[in-house]
């Protein structure tokens, strides 16, 4: 509206959502309270869509994705800023405002972060839709690439699980791997009772039993003994620090930054590691 641009009012049912989902379901706890809010003031701040790329007379959200379900629900028009938006300028309005409000949890950012990658946005566009840096981006990607979606996905928002948490989730992830007894919990009446941060500490606690056979093993720095695919082995620096442990087997090699020693080194290992990557492919293409 600051911009000069018209608010027009639209039947809910001609506005479809947009094709990237941020949130999870079962995580809009101030729904109630913004319905109410607008069923007794009114919808202060309109919404933007733009018309339907596809389908003629129709509309489809780049923001505001609540404010047209609280309308549908009261039978209201919704307010809203129609502007021609292209993929990309639809999917950065879509995630620049749920980070101004900041209350997508790091989880489903994690999940918006992994869906413009999978539909071919530069890391350029997620930066911007995100609003964070290089670092953040890789580190976000990283954890959607170590755990399944299907995992994420019954674990659920997780308000309460902040980005360190699903960090090492997705570490012990790696390193134990796909286990059949995981799917077994995943479905199970008491794991889906309990709320979302409850079955996060649950799903922690079953891989972290799984790595737990590994304590016994010989913790002698990688750098004075033969190379070898074994568990325990650990990567020090020149002074003699012990600063990465490394888990290594055919399916997957972990990197696990004690950040005690080093606290920074694990994101400047994330913010380097397209260069890191393209360096590696030179060496293997001769």
């Amino acid at each position: 509206m600051a911009a000069g641009e018209t608010v027009v009012e639209l039947e809910p049912a001609s506005v479809d959502r947009s094709f990237v989902v941020d949130r999870m379901e079962g995580t809009d706890e101030g729904y109630a309270a913004l319905l109410e809010g607008i069923r007794q003031n009114g919808q202060d701040s309109p919404i933007l869509v733009r018309p339907h790329p596809d389908v003629p007379g129709r509309y489809q959200v780049a923001f505001g994705h609540r404010r047209l379900r609280v309308a549908a629900e009261l039978g209201r028009p919704v307010k809203a800023v129609v502007k021609q938006l292209s993929d990309r300028d639809l999917v950065i309005a879509q995630g620049q405002e749920n980070s101004a409000r900041t209350d997508l949890t790091f989880i489903e950012r994690v999940r918006f972060a992994r869906q413009l990658q999978d539909i071919g946005h530069d890391r350029e566009t997620i930066m911007q839709a995100l609003n964070v840096d290089k670092t953040a981006v890789s580190r976000m990607i990283s954890v959607a690439a170590a755990i399944p979606g299907p995992v994420i996905e019954a674990i659920g928002s997780a308000p309460g699980i902040g980005r360190d948490r699903w960090l090492d989730l997705a570490a012990l992830f790696q390193e134990a791997g796909q286990h059949p007894d995981l799917d077994t919990l995943l479905r199970s009446p008491e794991f889906l009772a309990t709320p979302s941060d409850n079955r996060f500490d649950t799903v922690r606690v079953f891989f972290a039993s799984l790595s737990s056979d590994d304590q016994d093993v010989s913790e002698e720095p990688v750098s004075r003994r033969p190379k070898q695919r074994s568990q325990g082995q650990y990567w020090s620096s020149a002074d003699g620090k012990k600063v990465a442990r490394i888990t290594a087997s055919d399916r997957a090699f972990v990197l696990a930054i004690d950040r005690r020693v080093a606290p920074d080194f694990g994101d400047y290992l994330l913010g380097e590691l397209d260069r890191i990557y393209e360096a590696y492919s030179k060496t293997r293409t001769g």
